[in-house]
C-alpha cells in the first residue's frame, strides 16, 4: 500500500507543482516571445482546461478504473509539459498549456480517490494530512524555483522538470495501481450533461477571471458570460434531473454530509488560496518587502496548513467528534482574520505569527470535509464524488480570489480607470493600501466564519473501519 501512496503523492505533487511554478517565469516567457499582452492565458488556459476536467475524470474512473485515468492523465501532463517546453511561439504555448490541464485536472482529484480505494476513513485523516503537505510544499517551492530558473537557467526548466517527476510517477503507479479494488458496476457517461457542467464552468471562470481586471463587472462581457452561466447552469440541473444515469447524481449534493461538507471545503480552500494570492502582494506593496521576500512570507501560512491538517487528521482517528477540532480551528482563523482587520500595522513577528494560526485553522478543515465526503458514499461513486468535491475546491479559490481582487480594487479607487487591483496597490499612497487589505482581510474572515457555519450543520457519521460501504441498494446511507 505504500507504494500505491508514494505513487499517487508524486503524481499530485506533479499537479500542485505546476499551478505554481509558472507564474514567476511569465515575465521571462512574456520578453521571449516578445508578447505581454496575451501572457495571461499562459495561466488562463491552464485553470480553465484543469477546472473543467476535474469532475470528468472523476466519472470516468469510476467507468473504467482509477489505473486507466491515472496512467493516462500522467502521459498527457508529460507529454504537453513537453510541448510547452519546445513552443516556439505563444499561441503554441498556451495551446500545450491547456492539453496539459486537460491531464493536470486529474492528477489531484484521482490522487484522493485512489486513497480512497485502499485507506480506511478511520486512518484516512492523516494521508490527508500528506497531501495538504505536498500542496503546501508546491506552493512555497514553486514560486521559487519558477523564478530560479527564468533567471539564472531558462525558463524552459518550469516544464522539463515536469517530465521526470511524470515519469517517476507513471512507473511507481503502474504495477502498484493494478492491485486496486475494483468497484465494477454498469455506468452509462452522460455525455450531454457533462458537456453542460464543462462549458458552464468554463464561462464563469472567465467571468470571475476577467472581472475588474479586463473588463469592468458591469461591462457587457462580464454580463454575458454570467447570464450565459445561469442559462447553462438551468440547463445542467435540468439535465440531471432527466438522465437515466446523470453525471451529477443530485441526491448525491442533497446528502446532508456531501452538500454541508462541499460548501465547508468550497471556503476553506477559497480562504487559503485567496491568502496565498494576496499576503505576498500586502508584504510587498503594504509593508514595503522585496518579491522574494513576500514570498517567503507564505511560510508561516501554508506552514500552519500543515500542520493544522496534521492535527486534525490524526484527531480523526481518535474521537468521536472529529470536527470539533476543525470549528475550533476556523473559530482561531476568523480571530485571526479579525485582529489583521483592525489592526494591520503589526510587527512582522507578530504579523507572521498570526498567518500561522490563521494558516493551522483553515488547515483542520480539509481532512474533516474530505473524508466525511468520502466516508458517507459508496465506492462506486467515489471518483464522481471526489471529482466533483476538488471541482467546487477550485471554484471556491477562484470565485474568493475574484471577490478579494474587487474588494481591493473598490479601496484603491477604482475609478482611476485602471482595472488592476494589483497596479493600483503599487502605486497607491501606503494609507490608502493599509485601508484596502483591512478589508481584505476582513472578507476572508467572513468567508472562514461561512465555513465554519456550514461545517457546524455537518452530521457526524461514524467512520468506517474499512474501505467498504455498508449498502444495500446502491445508494446513500
Amino acid at each position: 500500500m505504500q507504494r500505491i501512496i508514494f505513487g499517487v503523492m508524486l503524481a499530485m505533487l506533479l499537479g500542485a507543482l505546476d499551478q505554481t511554478i509558472v507564474a514567476t517565469a511569465l515575465p521571462t516567457i512574456g520578453e521571449a516571445f516578445g508578447d505581454f499582452t496575451n501572457l495571461s492565458w499562459v495561466v488562463t488556459a491552464y485553470l480553465l482546461a484543469s477546472t473543467a476536467a476535474t469532475p470528468l475524470y472523476g466519472k470516468l474512473s469510476d467507468i473504467h478504473g482509477r489505473r486507466v485515468m491515472l496512467l493516462t492523465a500522467i502521459a498527457i501532463f508529460s507529454l504537453a509539459s513537453a510541448a510547452c517546453a519546445l513552443a516556439p511561439n505563444l499561441l503554441v504555448l498556451i495551446i500545450a498549456r491547456a492539453l496539459q490541464g486537460l491531464g493536470g485536472g486529474a492528477l489531484i482529484s484521482l490522487a484522493q480517490t485512489i486513497i480512497a480505494d485502499v485507506v480506511s476513513p478511520r486512518e484516512r485523516g492523516r494521508y490527508q494530512a500528506q497531501i495538504a503537505g505536498v500542496f503546501a510544499a508546491a506552493s512555497i517551492a514553486g514560486p521559487l524555483l519558477g523564478g530560479f530558473f527564468a533567471q539564472y537557467l531558462s525558463w524552459t526548466l518550469s516544464f522539463w522538470i515536469n517530465l521526470p517527476i511524470g515519469l517517476a510517477a507513471f512507473l511507481m503507479t503502474d504495477r502498484a495501481l493494478r492491485r486496486l479494488p475494483r468497484h465494477d458496476r454498469k455506468h452509462e457517461m452522460d455525455f450531454l450533461g457533462a458537456g453542460l457542467m464543462v462549458v458552464a464552468s468554463v464561462l464563469l471562470l472567465l467571468a470571475l477571471g476577467w472581472g475588474g481586471v479586463r473588463y469592468a463587472w458591469t461591462s457587457p462581457v462580464i454580463l454575458g458570460l454570467l447570464g450565459a452561466t445561469g442559462v447553462l447552469s438551468a440547463l445542467f440541473v435540468w439535465r440531471m434531473r432527466a438522465a437515466r444515469e446523470p453525471f451529477l447524481p443530485l441526491e448525491l449534493l442533497a446528502d446532508p454530509v456531501v452538500g454541508r461538507g462541499m460548501a465547508a471545503a468550497f471556503m476553506a480552500v477559497g480562504a487559503m488560496v485567496g491568502l496565498s494570492i494576496f499576503v505576498p502582494l500586502y508584504f510587498e506593496t503594504g509593508r514595503g518587502l522585496s518579491a522574494s521576500q513576500s514570498g517567503l512570507g507564505l511560510i508561516p501560512l501554508m506552514g500552519g496548513v500543515v500542520c493544522g491538517a496534521v492535527v486534525s487528521g490524526r484527531a480523526m482517528a481518535r474521537i468521536k467528534h472529529y470536527k470539533r477540532p476543525a470549528l475550533a480551528g476556523l473559530g482561531i482563523a476568523t480571530t485571526g482574520l479579525c485582529i489583521l482587520a483592525l489592526a494591520p500595522a503589526l510587527p512582522l513577528v507578530v504579523l507572521c505569527a498570526l498567518l500561522a494560526l490563521v494558516g493551522a485553522g483553515i488547515g483542520t478543515v480539509l481532512p474533516v470535509c474530505t473524508v466525511s465526503i468520502q466516508n458517507a458514499i459508496p465506492p462506486y461513486r467515489m471518483g464522481t464524488a471526489t471529482g466533483v468535491m476538488t471541482f467546487f475546491r477550485q471554484l471556491g479559490g477562484a470565485l474568493v480570489v475574484a471577490v478579494l481582487g474587487a474588494v481591493l480594487l473598490a479601496a484603491l479607487g477604482a475609478g482611476s480607470g485602471a482595472h488592476d487591483a494589483e497596479s493600483l496597490a503599487r502605486t497607491a499612497d501606503p494609507a490608502t493600501v493599509a485601508v484596502g487589505f483591512q478589508r481584505v482581510f476582513g472578507t476572508v474572515a467572513l468567508v472562514t466564519a461561512l465555513a465554519a457555519l456550514a461545517l457546524s450543520f455537518l452530521p457526524e457519521r461514524p467512520l468506517r473501519a474499512s474501505v467498504h460501504h455498508a449498502e444495500s441498494d446502491g445508494g446513500l446511507v
